[in-house]
């Protein structure tokens, strides 16, 4: 008799990378002079356009994009109202940022060097044992990070190989603080 078995599943296939991140910004030149005067990112495409194209309602707007090496992009969207997107008002202000790769603990130094120049407020230089970094704060209020791997690749490979155990383990933790939380409030309700 005959047996069979299920067909594996099929992981998704990744994208080949990124084309580009936007955000809302409250203007276009005073975002294109951080981006492209300071941190040295060419101003590389500009759409104008009244109407959203994906949604055909009338906003209009600027999306500008500067170039990366790696031919990816960092995006803008001036809506002509001199506003910065808001805060999330739930997270804090350290988690959402982008952080943008530098070749070298050299390139780095001379970045925060030249921000601060600029009176931007750096803080850091921030040793995360693989990376080394460097943070501040667009015109936009968006948190950028300026980052240089600071291991061997193989370092890294060693680290893929135990990221699922290690996202295994964070989640039964906070199953556990969870549980925890739970069992404290219903005792304080009694």
């Amino acid at each position: 008799m005959p047996t069979t078995t299920a067909p594996r599943p099929t992981r998704p296939r990744p994208s080949t990378g990124l084309h580009h991140f936007a955000w809302r910004c409250r203007g276009g030149e005073e975002t294109r002079r951080f981006y492209e005067d300071l941190l040295g990112l060419p101003l590389a495409h500009v759409i104008k356009s009244d109407h959203v194209p994906s949604t055909g309602e009338y906003c209009p707007y600027v999306h500008i994009f500067f170039q990366m090496r790696d031919g990816s992009y960092i995006a803008f969207f001036d809506l002509g109202d001199d506003v910065a997107a808001l805060p999330s008002p739930n997270t804090p202000a350290w988690v959402n940022h982008i952080a943008l790769r530098v070749d070298s603990v050299a390139d780095l130094l001379a970045a925060k060097a030249r921000l601060e120049g600029a009176g931007v407020e750096v803080l850091g230089v921030t040793d995360h044992h693989i990376i080394e970094s460097i943070y501040f704060f667009d015109p936009n209020g968006i948190r950028v990070e300026l980052t240089t791997p600071t291991v061997p690749q193989a370092e890294m490979d060693a680290h893929a190989l135990r990221a699922r155990a290690d996202l295994d383990a964070w989640t039964a933790r906070k199953a556990g603080l969870r549980a925890a939380a739970a069992a404290s409030k219903g005792a304080s309700d009694v």
